[in-house]
């Protein structure tokens, strides 16, 4: 067999990759993309009646092939680490559990205070889970909070826990959300800066960009602000026939998500970090083994676009 029918055979593939990681590339000719694939906890609704236990859900998402989990600042600090042990199971990042109901744009600084409070916890939860970011919604705009006062509280009360994240070496990943703040890439890329801090940065949500805009282009202009990112779909159709929350009742890669436009985009910022799912669509009702297998392999094609 000469050299050319070898590469072409497909019993040398796995040859290939045994030469080493120069010569394991996609067929685009870039290098393969290794993102490990995370779950965000909040979202494995499996059992409503009678949920498992955190260990018992932790062992659902390894089994079903995730590498990591985003666990919420709320949760018994011991359990977690119990079921992370247990489980095999890596935990990129915690999410603060208080950011909606105490907002950090809130006109009581006793509600904002609470946020804070809970923004140092889980910079501390995250120490000790081996994590590199906690998640947070940094302020709440409606008829009662204006915008330029959400602006100006929310950056005065995450202020006060730099010190903290820059002693623990923990990212404060703000999120873009439904929730009438930071409403540009260029402003949230002005938001993060203002802080002068490499400890505030970005986790990027995929699917709550599409209703109002289009996420490479928000990948691009964060670029390395971006810490995380969150995997979500989106269908535009379903937002004009049953109203806007309804465009996330889609399986993931059946909706407006342009993951061959969003992969590329990380490529090009140099986006190395997890990849987290918050694929909250249960067509069944409730996550179960087989979809969550499903869901790893529908990444997977994700990851490889």
């Amino acid at each position: 067999m000469n050299r050319r029918h070898f590469i072409q055979s497909a019993a040398s593939i796995g040859a290939l990759a045994a030469f080493g990681p120069h010569l394991t590339r996609a067929s685009s000719g870039r290098p393969r993309r290794a993102f490990k694939k995370g779950f965000t906890f909040s979202t494995l609704v499996v059992d409503r009646e009678r949920p498992p236990s955190v260990l018992a859900r932790f062992q659902l998402l390894r089994a079903a092939g995730f590498s990591g989990v985003e666990v919420m600042s709320a949760m018994d600090q011991t359990e977690v680490l119990t079921a992370r042990d247990a489980s095999g199971l890596e935990i990129p990042s915690v999410v603060i559990a208080t950011h909606w109901r105490h907002p950090l744009s809130h006109p009581d600084p006793a509600i904002r205070q609470i946020t804070v409070d809970a923004l140092k916890q889980g910079l501390r939860d995250a120490k000790a889970y081996g994590s590199g970011a906690v998640l947070l919604v940094p302020a709440v705009v409606n008829k009662e909070i204006s915008y330029s006062d959400a602006y100006e509280r929310s950056t005065a009360e995450i202020s006060k826990a730099i010190p903290l994240a820059e002693e623990l070496g923990v990212v404060i990943a703000i999120e873009n959300v439904w929730n009438r703040f930071l409403l540009s890439p260029l402003e949230a890329a002005a938001y993060v800066d203002a802080f002068k801090s490499p400890m505030v940065r970005w986790t990027f949500d995929v699917g709550n960009i599409v209703a109002s805009g289009w996420p490479e282009h928000w990948i691009r202009t964060l670029g390395s602000r971006i810490a995380q990112v969150h995997v979500k779909e989106y269908s535009r159709k379903l937002c004009e026939d049953r109203g806007p929350r309804a465009g996330f009742q889609v399986d993931l890669l059946a909706g407006d998500s342009d993951w061959s436009a969003v992969m590329p985009a990380l490529d090009e910022i140099g986006y190395k970090g997890w990849l987290i799912v918050e694929q909250t669509y249960h067509p069944p009702g409730q996550a179960d083994a087989d979809w969550l297998t499903d869901l790893v392999r529908r990444m997977d094609e994700i990851i490889a676009l």
